[in-house]
């Protein structure tokens, strides 16, 4: 599995189609899986949604719920399911064109069970021989009364409108030099959020990029401002960010990619929830696991803030995490001079949620965590004060044979908070972390493939001693059971592809 797909909120269920070969733990041919769940932690995997045809594969897109019916593709008194999204075809290259991707259409009106495929397809023919030209993502922009769809063509993004999903008029576009660029901009995504300061209303545009992410590789940029229904408008003070930075990152872990939150999730609810691919484009396609391949982030909460270094997204897991916290261990504050075991019950190291304070260090003091095993394999986690960033160190943490880029060197991310008191959450996995800092404001999500589980951590600092605030650590309750791991033999693994995480 890779990019997430048609996220969309229907009649209770969170739907979470993904891009999918039904066949082998590799990439193509290329299909829509779909799950859906009620919490957004416990997920029913369903059949296939979207499959080959002769447009092409069934690449990336997005789907909602076209209340008022203006497509007209539902009965009368059932608003429609609507996915748009890129049909690929490989096979054009044969008659010497360069991959032309095309926009098209399917509907649902059996809440996403089955799917019919537009017979006009496409709905947005490729305007020329555009080589990427994809992953639409489409939301009612109700001020303009029409359909917008954010679409990802070579080194930028456009925008169509529709007054019925059927029918797209070319709108604008943005990002040409603007952001991180040396690779293809993919999977974008355009939403409305409230400044939880102010009140007011500014728009994000979340946008991937392979390659040019911050570590290397793919990554997720984004950028706020302003959209009209026409043009998406930089604000000045992040465009200044942006130039400065080279690119604002979602997440500036190895580790997150192709991230789009979920369509009609109710104003009741209030929040932008998102989620992202667990890989990079750099060694997806040889990490050393076993009968499957891929994983998608925790689902992860949105927010928009005013910082004193201008408009930022903060990012958390879902609240819903918390529901799978056992009972927790609470560490107390300590000084720590080098290397200090904490004495926590083996499963919980390799499945936990971890919520730790550190003062920041006055002088060049690197501290954090390390979680090892028998085997002398570790990972390491922390804060370095001679470079004012957050790092990841996995070098060590499993043979990176499979990749000369999986574990090339320490991955880092700048701590954009100011306050002295620095707080940290690890979600940890047996085989990822992810970190959110400083509530949400810096976040790395990173993986790693050890021989055997970790089963110790310990504290630790170097260059000097580090204040350790104290912690408390909750294991996490185990989601599948044991009949839902049995091995599936390949080709055949749909009953295998279930989330499991751990």
């Amino acid at each position: 599995m890779n990019d997430p797909n048609g996220l969309v909120y229907f009649d209770g269920e969170y739907h979470l189609f993904y891009q999918y070969n039904p066949h082998a733990a590799v990439w193509g041919p290329i299909s829509w899986g779909h799950a859906v769940s009620r919490d957004l932690i416990h997920w029913e995997n369903l059949p296939v949604a979207l499959g080959p045809d002769k447009w092409g594969q069934a690449w990336s897109g997005s789907v909602v719920v076209d209340w008022r019916n203006s497509s007209g593709l539902g009965p009368k008194g059932t608003p429609p399911m609507v996915a748009v999204y890129t049909a690929h075809n490989r096979e054009f290259k044969a008659a010497g064109l360069t991959q032309p991707e095309g926009q098209h259409l399917a509907y649902s009106t059996d809440r996403g069970r089955t799917w019919v495929k537009y017979a006009g397809n496409p709905v947005l023919p490729n305007p020329g021989d555009e080589r990427n030209f994809r992953d639409p993502k489409v939301a009612w922009h109700a001020a303009s009364h029409q359909w917008v769809m954010a679409l990802a063509e070579g080194d930028h993004s456009v925008f169509y409108g529709s007054p019925d999903l059927k029918n797209w008029r070319y709108l604008s576009a943005f990002g040409k030099g603007i952001g991180g660029h040396g690779g293809t901009w993919e999977c974008p995504d355009l939403f409305p959020l409230t400044v939880r300061e102010s009140g007011e209303t500014k728009w994000v545009l979340v946008q991937s990029l392979n390659a040019g992410g911050p570590n290397g590789g793919s990554g997720v940029q984004y950028f706020i401002g302003d959209f009209d229904g026409t043009h998406f408008t930089l604000d000045p003070q992040f465009a200044a960010a942006v130039r400065r930075l080279g690119g604002v990152w979602l997440d500036w872990g190895r580790d997150d990619y192709a991230v789009v939150s979920w369509s009609d999730v109710p104003a009741s609810d209030g929040r932008r929830i998102a989620i992202g691919w667990m890989a990079n484009w750099d060694y997806a396609a040889k990490v050393p696991t076993e009968r499957w391949r891929g994983a998608m982030t925790v689902p992860r909460t949105l927010a928009l803030h005013k910082t004193p270094a201008g408009f930022r997204l903060f990012v958390n897991p879902v609240r819903e995490m918390e529901t799978l916290r056992g009972t927790p261990h609470v560490v107390s504050a300590r000084r720590v001079d080098g290397r200090l075991a904490l004495a926590l019950d083996r499963d919980t190291v390799s499945q936990s949620d971890m919520l730790l304070r550190f003062d920041r260090p006055a002088g060049p003091v690197r501290f954090g965590l390390i979680f090892s095993n028998a085997r002398g394999e570790e990972f390491r986690v922390g804060y370095d004060g001679a470079t004012g960033r957050y790092f990841s160190d996995r070098r060590k943490a499993g043979d990176p044979a499979f990749s000369d880029r999986f574990a090339a060197g320490v991955h880092s991310a700048p701590r954009d908070a100011t306050t002295v008191q620095m707080k940290l959450r690890l979600l940890m996995d047996a085989a990822s972390m992810e970190l959110f800092a400083d509530e949400g404001r810096t976040v790395m999500t990173e993986t790693f493939f050890p021989s055997q589980k970790f089963d110790r951590v310990s504290l630790f600092s170097e260059g000097g001693r580090a204040q350790f605030r104290g912690a408390v650590i909750y294991p996490m309750n185990r989601i599948w059971s044991a009949q839902d791991r049995q091995p599936v033999d390949m080709p055949s693994h749909d009953a295998d592809m279930k989330t499991k995480r751990g």
